[in-house]
């Protein structure tokens, strides 16, 4: 019924930048939240960024200041914005639109 697209990962390197949109569509009028989770080898999925239909925004600690969560209300597309990236950073990053998971997308941190 609803699909949840991401895309924009790939291989960086450290202190480098990259940009992830999440795209939502099917029979859907429109989204709620819609957020950001990573999960790396060996470890839990844990909760990056998240964005309130009205635009209000959090974020995990350890992404603070680095990371920005935006969206397009009328595209019902998601991003993520990632600077300054550190190797801790590498994971499969999903993207949670409304009650919807993606499939997941690989960010690689790497020199």
């Amino acid at each position: 019924q609803v699909q949840v697209v991401e895309s924009g990962g790939g291989l960086v390197q450290p202190g480098g930048s990259l940009r992830l949109s999440c795209a939502a569509s099917g029979t859907i009028g429109s989204i709620s939240d819609m957020g950001w989770y990573r999960q790396a080898p060996g470890k839990q999925r844990e909760f990056v960024a998240r964005i309130g239909s009205g635009g209000n925004t959090n974020y995990a600690n350890s992404v603070k200041g680095r990371f920005t969560i935006s969206r397009d209300n009328a595209k019902n597309t998601g991003y993520l914005q990632m600077n300054s990236l550190k190797a801790e950073d590498s994971a499969v990053y999903f993207c949670l639109a409304g009650r919807w998971w993606g499939q997941g997308t690989q960010v690689t941190v790497s020199s």
